[in-house]
């Protein structure tokens, strides 16, 4: 069975110099009260014959509400993709975005709960999102994600963006 693909996009800002990444919070009571190594790149998986670049722009915006249609092509910067311990693979850009993470409006999604009880839940597929210098990003990113942050701050500070 082919592994699983996911595409995700990583905002960033300057404040200052110094550049802020954009993150967000898996929504229901699985992680209600997981906070560091718990958040991630705004992302979802691929649909059959669906381009990475726009699987991960409309994931974007069912996961935040966020519209990044105004950007071109070339304001994306692909980032190397990332090999999760479940085997999926992400492929994830990095755009300079700004936006109001606490008017963030996530799309809703069901899922089962408690596990194996027959019963569904709706919850929101993100419940929150944010803004976070590297140091606390780091922290806060799933560890097999943090790739990403690591690669944006190499590629920020030789210039690249």
């Amino acid at each position: 069975m082919p592994r699983k693909i996911s595409a995700g996009i990583l905002p960033f800002r300057r404040i200052g110099r110094a550049p802020e990444f954009f993150l967000v919070h898996p929504g229901g009571p699985y992680w209600a009260k997981k906070d560091d190594n718990a958040w991630s790149v705004a992302k979802g998986e691929l649909d059959s014959g669906e381009d990475a670049l726009a699987a991960a722009r409309r994931e974007f915006l069912e996961e935040t509400g966020v519209d990044l249609g105004r950007h071109a092509l070339a304001d994306f910067l692909p980032l190397a993709p990332l090999r999760q311990p479940s085997g999926k693979l992400i492929q994830a850009w990095a755009l300079e975005h700004d936006c109001d993470a606490a008017a963030i409006k996530s799309n809703l999604c069901e899922i089962e709960w408690p596990p194996r009880s027959g019963k569904t839940l709706t919850i929101p597929e993100v419940d929150r999102a944010g803004w976070f210098d590297e140091k606390t990003a780091l922290a806060k990113i799933r560890k097999a994600q943090s790739g990403f942050v690591r690669e944006l701050v190499s590629l920020l500070a030789a210039g690249t963006r």
